[in-house]
């Protein structure tokens, strides 16, 4: 359909976690050309119709998550892989985004490459990262080639991904600067008062975790008894352990050591609170944003809340937090115990797709125009042209689709889980004990093993 049509565009999601539906329906509704030919009337998911898909898995967020993540969709569902590319043979739409892992994109790129093979007129096809992209970016980068739209974060980004396809002779035009679509909220205003009147706020510190970062029980440990340790050293403070999921829930990456469990076994004092909630809401009330390497830094960030990448274990790629080299905020707990508050360096922000200048209102723009114009495009789009093929990738690309079960050709293989009418009961069960069995074994009986091998 024409970005010029007066009816809604139709936008469909697919996520495979909490984290990556958040970042694509925001997206969506960023990017999404209007309906009435005005970009704006889409910034905030007015003129489109969303159509969200849950792609099945260990990750597939729950109803609290969903709920945590605070974006509304028409229609929301779970799906596998082939369900998924059926709904999508069976419905039109304008717009798709995929927000999943690197293999989950380049999946669904040879299936819906397959499905729409005999068809007219496809969507706009559009994927990208929820974040900051410290590793894999070759791998990460050449499974999501084949999109009409790869959207960068960040300038930095946007040459780091040209460069990347450009380097193994694949079509880099599909690249597009953007931002993260979940900054936002209102600037900083400053440490409160203390002699202000009763009923002013304390001075907050909040402390960002990661479900993967660090990874080992004693660099958790390690992070939590510091954080303790600068709550008992500043009674007038609230400082607060801002968690990503609850006990049994997973989010993009799998956790394996809750924080909420170490901290069962500390006496904590009055002033320390774990919290959970729509990050923005905890921002609100910040005056310092500790962190390893975690996305709230750049959110932070944009709003001007003074923000520390912490080096207690190190500046390392594992760790992620070596993207902020240059930034600024590098520091330790025992240069925040002394007093010391970080300065983002300007130009390092600028080129982070943070957009604290104000520039955030037209990042959307490059991409709105490129979508409208693919939508316009006479006779429809060319097929999806993925680098990655069983010509170029014998070895590597079979893997990728028989993991969602399509065969080297993209068409579903023999026994694959097909589109049905919504489970009923014993499946639905057999469904959360599987789920639960996996978490278990995640979260208890692999450290366990773990310790053993280590004996």
């Amino acid at each position: 359909m024409p970005a010029s049509a007066t009816k809604p565009l139709k936008v469909a999601v697919l996520a495979d976690s909490d984290t990556r539906w958040k970042w694509g329906a925001l997206t969506a509704n960023r990017i999404a050309p209007s309906a009435t030919g005005n970009p704006e009337d889409t910034a905030d998911g007015a003129g489109i119709r969303l159509d969200g898909y849950l792609l099945r898995g260990r990750a597939t967020p729950t109803a609290r998550q969903l709920g945590e993540v605070g974006v509304t969709a028409d229609s929301l569902r779970e799906v596998t892989a082939v369900e998924f590319l059926r709904a999508m043979r069976e419905e039109s739409y304008d717009l798709l985004v995929l927000a999943l892992v690197g293999g989950g994109v380049q999946a669904m790129l040879h299936g819906l490459k397959r499905i729409w093979e005999d068809r007219p007129q496809r969507p706009v096809v559009v994927t990208g990262y929820v974040g900051v992209v410290y590793e894999k970016l070759a791998d990460g980068l050449l499974l999501r080639h084949g999109a009409d739209l790869v959207l960068a974060n960040s300038r930095q980004d946007a040459e780091r991904f040209r460069a990347v396809y450009e380097g193994v002779g694949a079509d880099a035009g599909s690249v597009t600067e953007v931002a993260l679509p979940f900054l936002g909220g209102a600037p900083y205003t400053g440490e409160p008062d203390p002699s202000a009147e009763q009923g002013s706020r304390p001075y907050t510190v909040v402390f960002a975790a990661q479900p993967s970062v660090p990874e080992s029980r004693k660099d958790r440990t390690y992070l939590l008894n510091r954080l303790v340790e600068h709550a008992r050293r500043h009674p007038e403070r609230e400082v607060l352990l801002k968690l990503r999921s609850k006990p049994g829930e997973h989010t993009t990456h799998i956790e394996e050591l809750p924080y909420q469990k170490l901290s069962q076994r500390l006496d904590l004092p009055p002033n320390f609170r774990l919290v959970y909630g729509h990050m923005g809401e905890v921002l609100d009330r910040t005056d310092l944003l500790v962190t390893v390497s975690s996305t709230a830094a750049l959110e932070s960030l944009h709003r001007r809340i003074p923000t520390v990448v912490l080096t207690d274990l190190g500046v390392r790629e594992a760790l992620g937090n070596h993207h902020f080299v240059g930034s600024g905020c590098l520091a330790s707990w025992d240069q925040l115990d002394a007093g010391h508050r970080p300065e983002p360096d300007a130009r390092w922000v600028a080129r982070q797709g943070v957009a604290a200048d104000g520039s955030y209102d037209t990042a959307f723009d490059a991409a709105r125009e490129r979508i409208a114009k693919l939508l316009d495009r006479p006779g429809g789009l060319p097929p999806l042209t993925p680098y990655y093929t069983p010509v170029t990738a014998p070895g590597y690309l079979p893997g990728i689709l028989a993991r969602h079960h399509l065969g080297p050709d993209g068409t579903p293989l023999p026994g694959a889980p097909a589109a049905d009418k919504e489970p009923g009961p014993v499946r639905q069960i057999v469904r959360r004990a599987a789920r639960g069995a996996y978490r278990h074994g995640v979260q208890r009986v692999a450290p366990v093993i773990r310790r053993m091998g280590e004996l």
